[in-house]
């Protein structure tokens, strides 16, 4: 275990820095370049703190669906197979309420401001 700060505390602090207090200053290029990193690391910092709570819960509905014990990556490959070779459709139960949650956790890290993912957290939708 390392010492603090933690990874997503670095990530978040360099972003911060680099939006209060260089950002103000860099004009046309530079300014574009500026924000494409500050974008990066708050896209870091959000994986982070995010990822493995999702990744788990993920896994955990693919261990269910599909009545195996894999990793993830594992599990997403045969879920795929499945799909692929018509053994499962969105008439599985659990699959398409699998597919909507995963869509909106990998929204929640990549875009968390995405219109149409604000309007289904507004409406409660997050799959579960």
């Amino acid at each position: 275990m390392q010492d603090e700060p933690t990874p997503t505390e670095l990530t978040k602090a360099v972003a911060d820095f680099l939006r209060d207090d260089i950002a103000p200053t860099p004009s046309g290029h530079s300014a574009f370049k500026l924000r494409v990193a500050i974008n990066i690391l708050d896209l870091v910092t959000r994986q982070l703190t995010l990822e493995k709570g999702s990744d788990a819960a993920e896994a955990a509905r693919l261990r269910q669906m599909l009545g195996m014990d894999s990793s993830l990556i594992e599990l997403n490959g045969v879920l795929s197979d499945k799909i692929a070779s018509g053994e499962m459709d969105l008439r599985t139960p659990g699959l398409a309420e699998h597919l909507w949650q995963t869509t909106m956790d990998k929204l929640a890290v990549d875009q968390p401001g995405y219109a149409a993912y604000k309007r289904e957290l507004g409406r409660g939708n997050t799959g579960a």
